[in-house]
């Protein structure tokens, strides 16, 4: 289960061109009008071998007029509440200011661990104006520039070595399946519905589970973990924001699960809130199956489970190889199909393919369809093996790599996919020199 490090810090000090750097891909938008960042982002990264989860917050402006700002000012008090470590950004250009002394003492109340990087630091004369910043009172200060890059390598050797430990997992542990979605998606009902009993307190009002609980099942000969998803916990100053903090909440659920059940309200659209809990589970290489719930309630007329699911996958892709089961709740219907589902998609993510047989299907699927020349090169690709890693990884080796597109990747995944069967597993693919 990896850290959350939650970036924080008042309006355009440079917060999410620093997540960007982080997670090395452009997900934040960047512009220098500041408010730019209003939903959160969330993005897998790692140093010296260590793995987090980054979360980029809004700016803070405590007592802000504009309503998005209010919602911002909640959901970065939420953030701050989840995380393991916080970085606190600044920047250089315009100094301390009073929005920057709130965010200082929220974060001080907080107990966290805390870094200060001071961004814009691009010359010798600019260092020379960090020190005012001392006055913040936060000891682990650095100078940054999350434009270029300077400074990064150091405040990361810092940031894991403030993170907690992880506890060592029993090889003996029992597999997780944890169950996710947005608030009153039926989550708490459909375990119930499976263990036959009110475990759970349900009611109409989203929100309801405030903490994570596991509870031992035993299905189709199979012993594993339900957890249901702690989709919000209230805590004494922080103000409530139930789709936030139910995204929030269900990144612990997912860090530590083995398949994640993403339970679907049928009578609602699949919408960014649903589709960020899936990609969550997703870059965490985390099984996944959708269940589609309250199907009861869906006029039948107007939608079957075909084109619903066709829907569905138009909103997935490109991983559109996720098995999807109708289900309710209320009347019960194919809740253990679900499980059963579940079961075969954690088999499937603990599949293994020999050497020899990998290279048999695919070495004879590459010569049909050789990766196309790019800039004059020719690709030939030798030899493939599996990964000894937690998911399915695969390495093909080559005389230029780097000549691979990433259409060609997702190529070879499909045909993975489609010869192996890893429905509902993430597949990672590498390009290795021969």
């Amino acid at each position: 289960m990896s850290a959350i490090v939650a970036i924080v810090g008042r309006p355009n000090v440079g917060k999410s061109t620093l997540f960007n750097r982080l997670i090395q891909r452009r997900e934040a938008i960047v512009d220098a009008v500041s408010g730019v960042t209003r939903d959160r982002h969330y993005g897998k990264s790692d140093w010296n071998g260590v793995e987090f989860t980054v979360v980029d917050t809004g700016g803070y402006v405590l007592g802000g007029d504009d309503s998005f700002e209010k919602e911002i000012d909640k959901q970065v008090e939420i953030a701050v509440e989840e995380a393991d470590v916080i970085i606190f950004v600044v920047d250089v250009e315009t100094g301390v200011t009073l929005m920057d002394e709130d965010v200082a003492r929220l974060l001080h109340r907080s107990n966290k661990p805390i870094l200060l990087a001071i961004n814009k630091v691009d010359n010798t004369q600019r260092v020379a104006d960090t020190v005012e910043f001392f006055a913040l009172g936060i000891d682990k200060t650095h100078h940054i520039s999350a434009v270029n890059g300077s400074g990064t390598g150091e405040l990361l050797d810092d940031l894991v070595l403030m993170m907690p430990k992880q506890p060592e997992v029993s090889e003996t542990e029992l597999p997780r399946f944890a169950v996710v979605g947005r608030p009153n998606a039926g989550k708490s009902s459909f375990i119930n519905a499976l263990i036959g009993e009110d475990r759970y307190i349900v009611t109409d009002q989203a929100g309801t589970t405030r903490d994570s609980i596991d509870t031992t099942y035993n299905r189709f000969g199979f012993e594993f973990n339900l957890v249901d998803t702690a989709g919000i916990r209230r805590k004494a100053k922080v103000k409530e924001d139930i789709e936030f903090y139910s995204v929030m909440r269900a990144l612990r659920t997912i860090e530590y699960a083995d398949v994640c059940m993403l339970v679907f309200d049928a009578t609602r659209t699949f919408d960014s809130q649903v589709k960020n809990i899936f990609w969550l589970a997703a870059r965490n290489h985390k099984g996944i199956v959708i269940l589609v719930n309250k199907w009861d309630l869906v006029d039948k007329n107007h939608a079957s489970t075909k084109e619903f699911e066709l829907t569905i996958r138009k909103e997935l892709e490109p991983f559109t190889d996720v098995p999807i089961v109708f289900i309710s709740t209320l009347t019960k219907q194919r809740i253990f199909k679900a499980i059963e589902t579940a079961v075969e998609t954690y088999q499937r993510r603990e599949k293994r393919i020999p050497t020899r047989k990998l290279n048999d299907v695919m070495l004879a699927v590459i010569e049909r369809n050789p990766p196309p020349a790019y800039k004059g090169k020719y690709v030939k690709i030798k030899f493939c093996t599996q990964l000894h890693t937690h998911y399915p990884q695969f390495a093909f080796f080559c005389n230029l790599p780097q000549y691979i597109r990433e259409p060609y990747k997702r190529f070879l995944e499909n045909k993975l996919r489609e010869a192996f069967d890893f429905e509902g597993v993430p597949v990672d693919i590498f390009l290795r020199k021969k």
